[in-house]
């Protein structure tokens, strides 16, 4: 592989990866679709919510965490992706707001720590890491 065909496969897969990322915060505030898009079937999870392994532990996890929600919307940033051959690491920051009812959200803080690997249909994460930074009590809505 020449120098720019490295570079440009080395940027493609940056781009795959942070879209990655994009799309895991849209498949939590959008119901869990897709989720063979984003994760490996042994994919492994570890939050202040708990452990899981493997995509329905995953899903039934995530559904635990966020089910009780209106609404949730979650944003990502500073995401920093470091490749290895086929396999990657990602970090990003979350910013997450958690629509309780009419009345009241609350909005949450965390780091994500992505593990991921090339298969045959593109990347996928193989582990997610949570490390929770901040949680409001509910606040008053003003919309």
């Amino acid at each position: 592989m020449t120098g720019i065909e490295s570079r440009m496969r080395d940027l493609a897969d940056r781009a795959e990866l942070a879209e990655l990322v994009a799309r895991h915060s849209l498949w939590i505030d959008e119901g869990f679709a897709d989720t063979d898009r984003l994760f490996t079937d042994d994919v492994v999870v570890t939050s202040l919510r708990g452990h899981a392994q493997g995509i329905d532990a995953l899903v039934a996890l995530a559904r635990k965490g966020h089910d009780a929600y209106e609404r949730t919307l979650h944003s990502k940033s500073n995401i920093v992706i470091e490749i290895d051959g086929d396999r990657a690491t990602v970090r990003a920051h979350d910013v997450a707001v958690f629509v309780i009812d009419a009345e009241s959200e609350a909005v949450a803080a965390g780091i994500h720590r992505y593990q991921a690997r090339r298969t045959a249909e593109g990347w996928r994460f193989e582990r997610l890491d949570i490390t929770p930074v901040a949680l409001t009590q509910a606040l008053a809505r003003a919309l």
